[in-house]
C-alpha cells in the first residue's frame, strides 16, 4: 500500500467508491504539528505524516507550490483539474504520464488518490492547507501590515520590530505590508489570528456611535 493511501484511511470515511485508507501508527516525530480537522485537512495531515517519513517535508511543499501555481497559471491544466466530465480513471492515469519521476512518491500518489477519489479540483485548499502545517513545523506565524500609504522603511522596521515581541520565543514573524487607502490612516495590522485596528476610520466610526 502506498504511504500516502495508508496515512489517510484513519482519517477518511469508508464510502463505496470513495479510497479509503488504513493509518499506520504514527510515531510522534512524524505527527502533524497542529491539528487541523476537515476534508482539506485529512490529505494535508497524511501528506505531511509521509513526506516526514521519508525527510521530504521541503521537498513535498516545493512540489505542491508549484502544482498549485501551475493550476492558476494554466487554463488547460485548471480545466483539467476541475473537469467532472474526465473519469476518474482516465484522470489518474493523466497524473501519472505528467507528475511520474517528475515528483517524489509521496506527491505523485497524493494526485492519483485525489485522481480517483475525484478530489483534484480541491488541490489548491489542499495545499494550503499543507503550507499551514508547513508554516507551523517551522514556528512561522503570519503577520499583515494594512496602511493607507506605503510605509517608509524605518516605519516598517519599527511595526516589525514591535510585532515581534507580540509572539511567543522561538517564533518567526513573516510580515507582508499591504495599502488600503479606504483605511484613511493609521494601521491595520493581522497577526495570526488577532485582530488589531489602530486605522483612522476606526476611530471615526467609534466616534460615530457616541450618544451625546
Amino acid at each position: 500500500m502506498l504511504p500516502i493511501a495508508s496515512a489517510l484511511r484513519s482519517n477518511a470515511h469508508r464510502a463505496v467508491g470513495v479510497r479509503a485508507f488504513a493509518a499506520p501508527s504514527l510515531d510522534a516525530a512524524h505527527r502533524p504539528p497542529i491539528d487541523l480537522y476537515g476534508l482539506h485537512a485529512r490529505y494535508a495531515n497524511a501528506v505531511y505524516t509521509a513526506a516526514s517519513k521519508v525527510n521530504a517535508l521541503e521537498k513535498v511543499e516545493g512540489e505542491l507550490l508549484a502544482l498549485k501555481e501551475t493550476a492558476a497559471k494554466s487554463k488547460d491544466f485548471s480545466h483539467f483539474l476541475v473537469n467532472p466530465l474526465i473519469s476518474r480513471d482516465a484522470k489518474e492515469k493523466n497524473v501519472i504520464a505528467l507528475l511520474k519521476d517528475k515528483t517524489t512518491p509521496t506527491t505523485l500518489n497524493l494526485m492519483t488518490t485525489l485522481a480517483g477519489n475525484a478530489r483534484l479540483s480541491e488541490l489548491p485548499k489542499i495545499v494550503d492547507t499543507f503550507q499551514e502545517l508547513m508554516k507551523a513545523k517551522r514556528g512561522e506565524v503570519e503577520a499583515v501590515i494594512i496602511s493607507a500609504e506605503p510605509l517608509s522603511k524605518s516605519q516598517a522596521e519599527a511595526v516589525s520590530t514591535a510585532m515581534k515581541t507580540q509572539v511567543a520565543k522561538g517564533k518567526k514573524v513573516i510580515i507582508s505590508t499591504k495599502v488600503d487607502p479606504s483605511i484613511g490612516g493609521g494601521l491595520q495590522v493581522q497577526i495570526g489570528d488577532q485582530f488589531l485596528d489602530l486605522s483612522v476610520t476606526s476611530r471615526i466610526d467609534e466616534i460615530g456611535r457616541i450618544t451625546v
